[in-house]
């Protein structure tokens, strides 16, 4: 089965998406349209910014969707997903390319949750951390152990889990976490605790977006991070999506969901490679590349 998965936040690079605009009218079409949705210019960012200016809370998301989405119109229909998932942000990207959200319904919610959790972020001075080498269950127990909020938030592969929370928290978890065997612990320059307890005011934000919009049934499964399995039901979907915000992002056992259930070919659909090194070292068993213009 041919599963799509598209990446979140991180895979942004200066120049994405020009390639699209300059080969294809319909990309043209949706770059423009994004930036009347928006009411600023991000095409000027996506193609002649910086990496600096990328990274502003309130482009970066937008312009890691717009170049998934627009990836998959793109290849109109040669775009066959069977399943789809995407890494945090990534799941909205899904969601659109499955039919269940409309491009400009999709796009909105997707403005709207990055300064939900810009907001959330100013609020209390928090963070984010790699740990490397580590078992998951290992990472968890000691994660418990500390005084103040710090937690599980991206299982991105065996070996590689994100924790998030309170500054000082993880900095004694890093410490501790180092000492226990990790190959790394490594804080990363981020603007807060993502998939924390400490997005909940994004949460309640994002909720409020999430209940006024229109979803629908989807072409295919999505599996989702929060429950890291096949959804199709329009509300249980509403449901994950709104969850997702506060809760850890499962890409690991997704990925284990859909190969169980028959994925053999993955696609990685936006910027950069991310997911695709991530595939590699979930199982090499199943067939991992990015998409073609020449699909």
């Amino acid at each position: 089965m041919k599963a799509y998965i598209f990446p979140g936040q991180g895979a942004q690079f200066p120049g994405m998406g020009l390639d699209l605009y300059e080969q294809y009218p319909l990309a043209q079409e949706y770059f423009e349209k994004a930036n009347q949705i928006l009411g600023f210019n991000i095409t000027d960012i996506m193609f002649e910014g910086t990496a600096e200016q990328l990274k502003e809370t309130k482009v970066t998301q937008p312009a890691i969707f717009l170049h998934s989405v627009i990836l998959a119109k793109v290849l109109g229909d040669s775009f066959q997903p069977e399943m789809v998932a995407g890494h945090s942000l990534g799941e909205l990207s899904a969601l659109v390319a499955n039919g269940v959200l409309s491009f400009e319904d999709g796009l909105i919610l997707v403005s709207k949750r990055a300064l939900a959790m810009q907001k959330a972020c100013e609020i209390q001075k928090s963070t984010m951390a790699a740990v490397l080498g580590l078992e998951d269950k290992i990472v968890e127990d000691i994660c418990a152990e500390i005084d103040g909020v710090v937690v599980a938030a991206n299982y991105n592969c065996p070996g590689q889990l994100v924790i998030s929370g309170e500054v000082s928290a993880i900095e004694k978890a890093c410490e501790i976490l180092t000492e226990k065997g990790a190959r790394r612990a490594l804080i990363l320059p981020v603007g807060g605790a993502f998939h924390s307890p400490m997005m909940e005011p994004a949460r309640e934000e994002l909720a409020a977006a999430i209940e006024e919009t229109t979803f629908s049934e989807p072409t295919c499964a999505v599996y989702q991070n929060v429950p890291a399995k096949a959804v199709t039901n329009p509300d249980e979907i509403k449901e994950n999506l709104i969850a997702q915000l506060t809760a850890p992002v499962k890409w690991t056992q997704c990925i284990q969901s859909m190969i169980a259930d028959g994925g053999t070919e993955f696609i990685e659909v936006g910027p950069g490679k991310v997911l695709q090194g991530l595939m590699r070292k979930i199982d090499r068993s199943v067939a991992a590349s990015g998409v073609s213009l020449e699909a």
